[in-house]
């Protein structure tokens, strides 16, 4: 039974740790203007105050943004042989000194504000989020999920199916054309731009930036139907590939593959729905997103009788062809108005938490997948 329990590291842990990231990025967004209060002394700074104002969304958005934080941490020590109360209590430890950090910095970031609510809020929300993982475990829902993936996954698989579980939020970012993830190039030009300014023997790489830049911002012709096509589909199979590399051939990676595309759908949706309303749920659906997402299906039900290295292989080079159209795709009036709804709007909040995991994953997930190759087993 120990064994079998041992097979598999925990994909809880790596999660916790993303999902900290995240939630740091979130809290200190958008890193810029900081400054120590000139009226604060450093010992007021320390002392977070409780506000006056009422404002429930906030107090819930707290609640629930550090909620699945205290259920990862809480599974992350139970999964490695720590008891209930142990969970529980590294669970509210980590959230407490998490969260007091981040609201003590948010002193020096200007329309930021500590808040002892918020710092409440925080740890209450993590201590659910320890309560249902405890609750979850108690029931035996963790050990049904070890068992499931015993049977699905082989072994090591902690670091894919961490990277498939984050992928659903990376769609909530604008991208260029459905599933197109990966958009980072702009904002890597654009902060290579900013520190090069003033740099003497940069300039010459400084002003060919500034001129791609301005032609990138001239280049808002619609995306081509064939790239469209190409980036939609590579986009279901990059995610789809991921997981062969883990999985036996066999019958389940086709499961598997329909799952994503119904993911893929909902992921799509969600974001619409939450830039433009519910009325608008489903512009993303353009008349190339159905036979694009068929032709991914299709294809990830074609490799799904090939070993598992070789679909490793596979997968770092479709995500690699996805980087490179993604990179090349111009700019469109719909695609513009997004990022400006999402980083300017009543989104700025989850900004961060879905900003790098739409720009990074793919790269994340090259990475993982070179390593992968790089192993043996």
């Amino acid at each position: 039974m120990a064994a079998a329990g041992s097979r598999h590291r925990s994909t809880a842990t790596p999660l916790a740790f993303a999902y900290l990231a995240l939630v740091v990025y979130a809290s200190l967004y958008p890193f810029a203007g900081w400054q120590r209060p000139p009226a604060l002394g450093w010992a007021e700074m320390l002392l977070l105050p409780w506000p006056p104002w009422r404002a429930p969304y906030d107090v819930w958005f707290n609640v629930l943004g550090y909620l699945p934080l205290g259920l990862l941490i809480a599974l992350a020590v139970r999964r490695s042989g720590g008891g209930a109360l142990a969970a529980l209590a590294l669970t509210v430890l980590a959230a407490a000194a998490v969260s007091y950090a981040a609201e003590v910095a948010q002193s020096a970031l200007p329309g930021r504000h500590p808040s002892l609510k918020d710092w409440v809020a925080n740890v209450g929300g993590a201590a659910g989020g320890a309560l249902a993982a405890l609750a979850l475990h108690g029931a035996g829902a963790v050990g049904h999920w070890s068992g499931m993936r015993d049977r699905w996954f082989v072994r090591r698989s902690a670091g894919a199916l961490a990277l498939l579980a984050l992928w659903p939020a990376g769609l909530l970012f604008p991208a260029p054309v459905p599933l197109a993830l990966g958009q980072v190039g702009g904002a890597l030009r654009d902060a290579a731009v900013a520190a090069l300014d003033g740099v003497p023997w940069a300039a010459q790489v400084h002003a060919a930036l500034l001129r791609d830049a301005a032609e990138a911002a001239l280049a808002t012709a619609p995306v081509r139907p064939g790239a469209e096509l190409a980036m939609t589909a590579l986009g279901l199979l990059g995610p789809c590939l991921v997981a062969y590399s883990v999985m036996p051939p066999g019958a389940r990676r086709v499961v598997l593959a329909l799952g994503a595309a119904m993911l893929a759908v909902a992921g799509m949706t969600l974001s619409t729905l939450l830039n433009f309303g519910p009325s608008q749920a489903l512009a993303w659906w353009t008349p190339l997103a159905g036979p694009s997402l068929a032709v991914g299906v299709l294809t990830a039900a074609l490799l799904a009788p090939l070993p598992m290295r070789l679909c490793a292989g596979l997968g770092l080079a479709v995500l690699a062809a996805l980087a490179a159209l993604v990179a090349q795709a111009p700019a469109d009036p719909y695609f513009a108005q997004s990022l400006q709804d999402w980083e300017q709007g009543r989104f700025v909040r989850f900004h961060g938490l879905a900003q790098w995991l739409g720009w990074l994953w793919p790269y994340a997930a090259m990475a993982w997948l070179l390593a992968r190759l790089g192993r043996r087993d």
